[in-house]
């Protein structure tokens, strides 16, 4: 197939059956991170830049600033290399160093924030430096995939589709919930087709998004310490807290067991199925969605190093080391 730039090749039919993860019931996990980004991203980078372009916010000559912890940073940066409009990404002391050296040889400008809040999080000296660039710079403008509604219905046209599509009827799906745009999106996708799976929203525990108290993170992804605009309980969903020694004691045993390197927010999800799964009967179809690979996270979640450098992350009784 041919394509006319990188930032267009979007994998959205690649499932894995994962035997035996909950024994009596069918597990489905779809991969997002087989395309140039790395993740999931992709399509939301792709749904922002079109939509800034329809409504005519971005014309030749303007440049884009965008948060991002990671993946979508890298998706923006493949998207607009190819398309010619200069980015800068403000993220922070959470990034892992493979994604901002990907982004920084994509030739985007990187603003780093080193410092968390009295709440233990970054998001919002992140958004704070974003709106004094916009002040004092009239050719930016922010995407922000934190309150547009395209970052939702990227997911309604394509990973909500893509899942009815590969896999017909399921019972219940688990979806990780950072910006919460695939949530949304399956959301609106299931509530305007009639379906009646079970959705199940998963996030890291220290995250706000679900009303739990902030605390300081370790592992980028999912959570976020101010909630994003886009976020709304209007839909009937379950939400699942999950701490971050799980996250990782489950991406180890998905590498172990079953030969996939995953995301930690994919550990997150998996560690949400295992727990929770069990609640649907013998025969479920049951799918869950992993936004991105576990290169990144080779120097962290997968290290044993950094494991015990961050003993509070590590669960002695589970962890596979």
């Amino acid at each position: 197939m041919l394509y006319h730039d990188a930032s267009e090749i979007i994998t959205d039919d690649i499932f894995v059956h994962l035997d035996d993860f909950l024994p009596g019931r069918d597990l489905y996990l779809k991969l997002e991170g087989l395309n140039p980004a790395g993740s999931i991203k992709a399509k939301t980078a792709a749904a922002l830049l079109h939509d800034a372009e329809r409504t005519g916010r971005l014309t030749p000559g303007k440049k884009i600033i965008e948060s991002s912890s990671g993946n979508l940073g890298i998706a923006l940066s493949i998207a607009c290399a190819a398309k010619g409009y200069p980015l800068t990404i403000v993220t922070d002391a959470n990034a892992q160093p493979s994604a901002l050296n990907t982004m920084a040889a994509l030739g985007t400008r990187l603003t780093v924030i080193e410092h968390p809040d009295p709440a233990g999080g970054f998001l919002h000296q992140r958004i704070d430096h974003i709106h004094k660039a916009l002040h004092n710079d009239p050719d930016l403008i922010w995407l922000n995939q934190y309150a547009n509604p395209a970052n939702t219905r990227a997911h309604t046209d394509t990973t909500a589709k893509a899942l009815d599509d590969e896999l017909g009827p399921i019972d219940a799906l688990f979806i990780g919930t950072g910006t919460s745009g695939t949530l949304m999106g399956c959301l609106e996708y299931r509530r305007t087709t009639g379906q009646t799976h079970t959705i199940i929203a998963v996030d890291t525990e220290g995250s706000i998004t679900f009303g739990g108290p902030p605390r300081r993170r370790y592992i980028p992804g999912l959570g976020a310490s101010r909630r994003p605009e886009i976020y709304r309980d209007s839909e009937k969903f379950d939400k699942v807290l999950i701490p971050e020694s799980d996250t990782i004691t489950e991406c180890r045993t998905l590498a172990r067991r079953y030969g996939l390197l995953a995301g930690g927010s994919t550990g997150t999800v998996l560690a949400a199925v295992r727990r929770h799964g069990t609640r649907f009967p013998t025969g479920a179809r049951i799918a869950a969605i992993s936004p991105d690979m576990g290169e990144k996270y080779l120097p962290t979640v997968y290290s044993d190093e950094w494991l015990a450098q961050h003993p509070h992350l590590a669960d002695k009784e589970k962890t596979c080391v």
